[in-house]
């Protein structure tokens, strides 16, 4: 089974950019699809962006026309490129495979204000 590991957050003001990095152990081309998801201190874990195998993407409303995610198959990795970050995109992020994923450590991000 591949599994994902999550780098690439940190502290960062409001309007500023991060990019996320989830590298597979192995190779990506036995999953179909990777989705990032994120959760802030006490609430639920939410979804955020996702890309399948074909280049097709799938964003949350709160993150479209500020985030991008894309996929590496040659480095065996997904990124998530955030721009014009807010406060309230503060939360733990994870990547998960589909199918067949379990959930890593994650990556904190904090945005200040």
């Amino acid at each position: 089974q591949v599994q994902l590991v999550e780098s690439g957050g940190g502290l960062v003001q409001a309007g500023g950019s991060l990019r996320l990095s989830c590298a597979a152990s192995g190779s990506m081309f036995s999953i179909d699809a990777v989705g990032w998801y994120r959760q802030a201190p006490g609430k639920q874990r939410e979804f955020v962006a996702y890309i399948n195998a074909g280049g097709t993407t799938k964003y949350a409303e709160s993150v479209k026309d500020r985030f991008t995610i894309s996929r590496d198959n040659t480095k065996n990795t997904v990124y998530l490129q955030m721009n014009k970050l807010k406060p309230e995109d503060t939360a733990v992020y994870y990547c998960l495979a589909s199918p067949g994923g379990s959930w890593g450590q994650g990556t904190q991000v904090t945005v200040s204000s």
